[in-house]
């Protein structure tokens, strides 16, 4: 599957909602952009959960291209997709390899989030690159998470290094560490416990991991990803917030996209924390994730409305 049948895939309730609405605001041929108009095309936009502030630029952009023309569908939806790549670009860096030695990616979010599976699909897609690849099962105080993880190691072919319940998680990731330096890995991920990002003893721990790191290795972890939920919502936006000031992400993993009709959280993601989202999760086999690219996502979220614009 291409990368654009894979978010056409992770899209699907999104776009079958926005073609709805937009279609609706075309019921007859060609519309005036009016004042009445604008508010409608807002409505819809933000229904998709992309934030009032993006839902807000948009409208300006078509509000300045269009204000007191008559317009057909294909006019709307090329202006709208302008300014929506605009608002996601980003840096096409996906992850920042180190450049001699393991890279090492630690993995960060809340419970629920999807981070295990995550996890996994990162670990199949590095595989499938050929590279060598160690996980850390650093939730420790979930006995459940660490079996789900040997599991996904198993079925992919990649190693892990556990600990006991309870013990502690800075002491796997430097385990975790020494392994993939021992064993000339290119790839070393480690898992860390869900926490709410108000747990602040939680979150120092998570800066005790970094630095355990960083004893082994200098300029690691090269990466920090945040997963999150695309089911939440804007409820993302202060995880990402809250996240990233405690341990200095460096993206984002946006799981479950396929189970959501509010895709367009990627947008408010990406305007509100500044962010990359590099990676989005469309589904719930280990090759079910997306290197997120601007173009295609965007493409993808308005398919089936172009061809009858």
């Amino acid at each position: 599957m291409g990368l654009f049948d894979k978010f056409k895939q992770g899209l699907k309730k999104t776009t079958q909602l926005l073609n709805t609405d937009i279609r609706d605001l075309f019921k007859r041929e060609g519309r005036l952009v009016d004042d009445a108009f604008l508010d409608e095309l807002f409505a819809v936009l933000v229904k998709s959960d992309m934030g009032v502030a993006a839902g807000r630029q948009t409208i300006e952009e078509v509000r300045s291209a269009f204000r007191g023309r008559v317009v057909e569908m294909s006019d709307l939806l090329g202006a709208v997709k302008t300014k929506l790549r605009s608002l996601l670009d980003q840096p096409a860096e996906l992850i920042r390899l180190a450049p001699t030695g393991p890279t090492v990616v630690m993995v960060v979010g809340v419970n629920g989030s999807g981070k295990t599976t995550s996890i996994a699909k990162l670990a199949h897609l590095f595989r499938s690159q050929g590279k060598k690849v160690v996980l850390g099962a650093g939730d420790t105080f979930r006995a459940a998470a660490v079996e789900q993880l040997k599991v996904w190691a198993d079925r992919i072919g990649v190693a892990i290094v556990s600990g006991e319940k309870g013990s502690d998680p800075a002491s796997v990731a430097h385990r975790t560490v020494a392994h993939a330096l021992a064993e000339s890995c290119d790839i070393c991920i480690i898992d860390t416990a869900g926490r709410l990002q108000t747990q602040q003893n939680l979150m120092q721990e998570l800066g005790k991991i970094r630095r355990v790191v960083a004893k082994q290795i200098p300029d690691a972890p090269h990466e920090v990803l945040l997963v999150l939920d695309a089911t939440t919502g804007q409820n993302g936006i202060s995880q990402a917030q809250n996240f990233t000031s405690a341990v200095n992400c460096t993206g984002i993993v946006l799981a479950k996209l396929d189970g959501t009709a509010k895709g367009g959280v990627v947008v408010a993601i990406r305007q509100h924390v500044g962010l990359p989202v590099k990676f989005v999760g469309v589904g719930e086999t280990p090759e079910d994730i997306a290197p997120f690219d601007p173009n295609s996502f965007i493409e993808a979220l308005f398919e089936g409305l172009a061809a009858t614009a």
